[in-house]
């Protein structure tokens, strides 16, 4: 049986990211822990039509983000790593800096130091110094910095196809088959004459 993955939820925009994750997942068979920070809470019934019961019933095992007593709070809990999705600012700032104020940032900084896969899809936009130089630090830890960019090579033809191609980038790190998204392949690579590069006004 594979060890559990570590899903956590932060109060940035973009819960969605975490959310469908977990279905897929549990489609899947893939034990998820789950941790939801108070801001992701709201978030969710700000952005989705998810009720908290609904998302959790997503997830295997649920943690309070206070509980520093929690499974995950250990590096002798085993686990496949962690991703963070959405990660916000505040959380990646935490992380940057060891600074383990909630079950959150423990476990993600658990799963930096027993060399784990930590993914942390920061969302925020645009981005100051500040933002690079946190993110820099955390990459300088181990973890990956994975923010959800949209692709277009496999031709998305509704929002939740453009998430799930960001899932899956998230996934393919720790190692969790999928079919998500249409994955490149050989293209023909020649240039289109001039005339077809206008864009119509």
């Amino acid at each position: 049986m594979s060890l559990p993955l570590v899903v956590a939820i932060t109060g940035a925009t973009g819960v969605i990211y975490g959310i469908e994750m977990l279905r897929v997942l549990k489609e899947s068979g893939q034990e998820t822990h789950l941790i939801l920070s108070e801001a992701a809470c709201l978030n969710i019934s700000i952005e989705t039509d998810y009720s908290l019961a609904e998302v959790k019933a997503l997830a295997d095992v649920v943690y309070d983000n206070k509980n520093i007593a929690a499974s995950v709070a250990s590096g002798s809990f085993r686990t496949r790593g962690m991703i963070v999705a959405p990660c916000t600012i505040k959380t990646l700032s935490s992380i940057a800096n060891s600074f383990t104020y909630n079950l959150v940032v423990r476990a993600a900084d658990v799963t930096l130091k027993e060399r784990r896969k930590l993914v942390l899809m920061v969302r925020e936009t645009p981005l100051h110094k500040g933002h690079l130089d946190l993110m820099s630090r955390a990459a300088d830890y181990g973890a990956i910095l994975l923010p959800p960019m949209p692709a277009f090579y496999h031709k998305p033809e509704s929002i939740m196809d453009i998430i799930h191609q960001s899932v899956g980038k998230a996934l393919d790190q720790v190692g969790i088959e999928h079919n998500l998204f249409k994955r490149w392949s050989s293209h023909d690579s020649t240039i289109p004459e001039k005339d077809s590069l206008r864009v119509a006004t």
